[in-house]
Parts: structure tokens; sequence; C-alpha cells
């Protein structure tokens, strides 16, 4: 089966500062996330419908830094708030070929919910971070707990110099996402009950 779109990270300096941002653009109430003791990171969410979530995911200045590098290149994060990643849902990472650079699967889980998800070595993946972080649900998934606000992805932009070879690398298509060249960047169009809004 291929990949499918599992949610999209807004990274921010700080959660609350992330949180104000998406919440001020899309006239919409996050939900309450959790910590990644491992990765020594805290997040809120939003959901994006039955199956698929937004991120806004920072920083945890209360945990101890991880001895490794965090995930979506958060420790050279600066400036405001942005989409930096985005995540492709695979039933079996252990079978799914992919780029070099990804990084190997790590197992992580908060109370009832279990995932394995691809970290880079360096806390970036390949083509500028915008290939995306490949993750395994080992059973329950957030996306159907949260409250649901008729928020939806409309369209994931990705640029990137080497965008046809970015394109042509990954596991599964999905009509909402585009792809043009470019600065690396990645931007999202959302449906909302007031309109579309960008992030």
């Amino acid at each position: 089966m291929d990949a499918v779109l599992d949610h999209v990270a807004i990274a921010a300096a700080s959660l609350d500062e992330g949180v104000a941002w998406v919440e001020a653009r899309l006239g919409l109430r996050m939900a309450p996330g959790g910590e990644h003791p491992a990765m020594g990171t805290h997040n809120r969410l939003l959901s994006l419908g039955p199956s698929e979530y937004l991120e806004v995911i920072a920083v945890n200045p209360d945990a101890p830094r991880p001895a490794h590098p965090r995930w979506f290149g958060l420790d050279r994060f600066t400036g405001p708030p942005r989409a930096v990643a985005w995540v492709l849902r695979v039933p079996d990472l252990d079978a799914q070929p992919m780029p070099a650079g990804v990084g190997p699967p790590m197992a992580l889980s908060r109370g009832d919910l279990a995932w394995r998800l691809t970290v880079p070595a360096g806390g970036q993946g390949p083509f500028d971070g915008l290939y995306p972080a490949l993750i395994e649900w080992a059973g329950a998934h957030p996306a159907p707990r949260l409250p649901d606000l008729g928020l939806r992805l409309a369209r994931l932009e990705i640029t990137h110099p080497e965008i046809t070879a970015l394109a042509a690398s990954l596991p599964g298509r999905d009509a909402r996402v585009s792809f043009a060249h470019g600065a690396p960047g990645l931007r999202l169009r959302l449906a909302t009950p007031e309109g579309e809004r960008l992030l």
C-alpha cells in the first residue's frame, strides 16, 4: 500500500508563540498535545479530518536536552512560526524503501499511542528537510480523538531546486501535494469554515 499523508508540522521558537500564530490565522482553537521526552519537544494539535492533523511543535524548555539532534531541524530553528515538515504514514517501515539520509525509525510512545518515525541522524532529512518523515502507527491514531472543527488541507505546496528528484523519490502521491521548482519551501492552503487560509 502506498504512503498516505499523516500530519504536517509547524515549528516555532516556543509552543505558545506557535499556537497563537496558528489560531490567529485560522480562527480555530488548537487541542492539547503532549510531550516527547526522547526529543525534548512538546506540541499541540488540530484536526485536518478523521485521519490527518496539523501539529505545532517546539523545543520544550523544561525538558532535558537529548543526546541526539531533535527532529525537524528544531535545534537550528529561528524566526517566526512556519511549516517545516510533512509526515507520510506507511503500513510497514521495515519494508519501505527510502532514500539515504531519511534516518532509521525511532520507537516512541505517549499514553496509549505508540509509533515509529524516521529521524535523520543530523535532525534534518534530505532535500533541506523537505523529504517527508515516514511514520508507522501501532494501534490508535490521534486524529480521530481531536475535535473536528471543519479544517481540511486543500493543498500542500513544496518548492525546491531539485524538486523533480524529490517528487520521484516519494513512496506515494497525494493529489493535494504540489511540486514546483524554486527555493526550499513548504506552504499549506487550508480550507476553514470561514474560507481558505495560508500557513
